[in-house]
């Protein structure tokens, strides 16, 4: 038997790890494909995880799976790099024309018209929490909701799933300034010619070098507007729950 089959039955690993048993098989195959198996890195993973969904101490988690705090410090941090390893076997453009035809098709379905099967991807930046920073710049990381953060930047496919990440910048900082110093904009590696990125309007309305589409602004003035937003709003919420 699996280990993962011991530690739990159907449907109960959500709650504690954010992670559904299929998706949770997925990652420990994908950690633990080039290294050793068994019940080892399976409660490693599962330590690193808990610790990551629940926000609570080496303390706690130390405690929760009976081990010194040593240890669990040990492997998050170990665990943490093998999954930056393996972040571009995950996080990564369309590869193929069929691929990125299937997104654009997916948008055109979320909006329910045609005019958005150009569509390439949904972007939107959300705030990750973590302690107040020490020193003079402290102060850059509280965002407008006066808690401090650094901004995650992601796009994501119709279905979504990542496609690019950019982190790191302080909470402060507005969306689009975040925007303007992502690989995403200063490369122009996606999305190709013709098409193009759904966004709402805390970015600019642009065609170049990056063509991102906003709904119109309010107050909106006739009927082609409001269906408009209401198409582009029917698509772009599959990046919504990242906010």
């Amino acid at each position: 038997m699996r280990p993962l089959d011991r530690f739990f039955s159907n449907g109960d690993t959500k709650q504690d790890f954010r992670l559904s048993r299929e998706s949770l098989a997925v990652l420990l195959n994908l950690l633990h494909q080039d290294r050793r198996h068994g019940w080892s890195a399976t409660i490693e993973t599962l330590v690193f995880l808990f610790w990551l969904a629940s926000g609570a101490s080496y303390r706690v988690v130390s405690r929760v799976f009976g081990m010194p705090r040593s240890t669990v410090h040990r492997i998050v941090h170990r665990v943490t790099g093998e999954v930056v390893a393996i972040r571009h076997k995950v996080i990564h453009f369309p590869k193929t024309a069929e691929d990125l035809a299937a997104v654009t098709r997916g948008f055109a379905g979320l909006a329910r018209h045609r005019a958005f099967v150009k569509a390439a991807g949904a972007i939107d930046g959300c705030h990750v929490r973590i302690k107040p920073p020490s020193g003079p710049d402290g102060h850059c990381y509280l965002n407008r909701k006066l808690f401090s953060s650094i901004i995650l930047q992601a796009v994501c496919d119709h279905q979504g799933r990542f496609v690019d990440v950019y982190v790191g910048w302080p909470g402060s900082v507005h969306d689009s300034r975040v925007l303007r110093h992502s690989p995403l904009y200063r490369q122009v590696v996606y999305p190709p010619p013709g098409h193009f990125i759904l966004t709402d309007g805390g970015y600019p309305c642009l065609q170049h070098p990056l063509p991102l589409i906003t709904p119109y602004k309010r107050p909106l003035q006739g009927v082609g507007p409001q269906r408009f937003n209401g198409h582009h709003s029917r698509a772009r919420s599959i990046i919504e729950p990242l906010e």
